[in-house]
């Protein structure tokens, strides 16, 4: 299983069915109708969770999927999920840190590299030239002046 909080809306919506585990270890089972990315965090709607007080009652617990349930995300792309943790390098071989988080943007997904400092990475193809999962790194090309914001 992997923790749903890793996966986009879009990784969400094509899974559609989750385990629910709360702090105490009870578990539901809960079906997706809606996920969309709200600032920092993402916004869901289960099926039958119609209230502010049912929707409250999930809000401590984890929200798992079943790895085998990803359609396969085709060649030369990975999960958001499969990312985080990666070193993230330069095509001259610095590096910069490690891949914290992937945020939802409106063109490109932003990589959230913390290292020596944290830096916003847009996941542009321009930008990001490889991803090796087998060795566990990203090699992305800057763009000038990228590193000072």
């Amino acid at each position: 299983m992997l923790d749903g909080a890793d996966l986009t809306p879009r990784e969400l919506a094509q899974v559609h069915a989750f385990t629910w585990r709360g702090r105490d270890g009870t578990t539901r089972a809960l079906t997706l109708e809606e996920a969309r990315a709200l600032s920092t965090s993402l916004l869901v709607r289960f099926t039958g969770i119609e209230s502010r007080e049912q929707a409250r009652a999930l809000t401590l617990g984890v929200l798992l999927a079943a790895r085998e349930r990803l359609p396969d995300p085709g060649p030369g792309v990975a999960y958001a999920f499969q990312l985080v943790g990666l070193e993230v390098r330069t095509v001259e071989g610095r590096r910069l840190g490690v891949l914290e988080r992937v945020m939802e943007s409106g063109a490109h997904p932003i990589y959230v590299v913390r290292g020596e400092k944290e830096i916003l990475i847009p996941a542009a193809p321009e930008i990001v030239r490889r991803v090796d999962l087998d060795q566990g790194h990203i090699t992305v090309a800057l763009p000038a002046g990228l590193e000072e914001l």
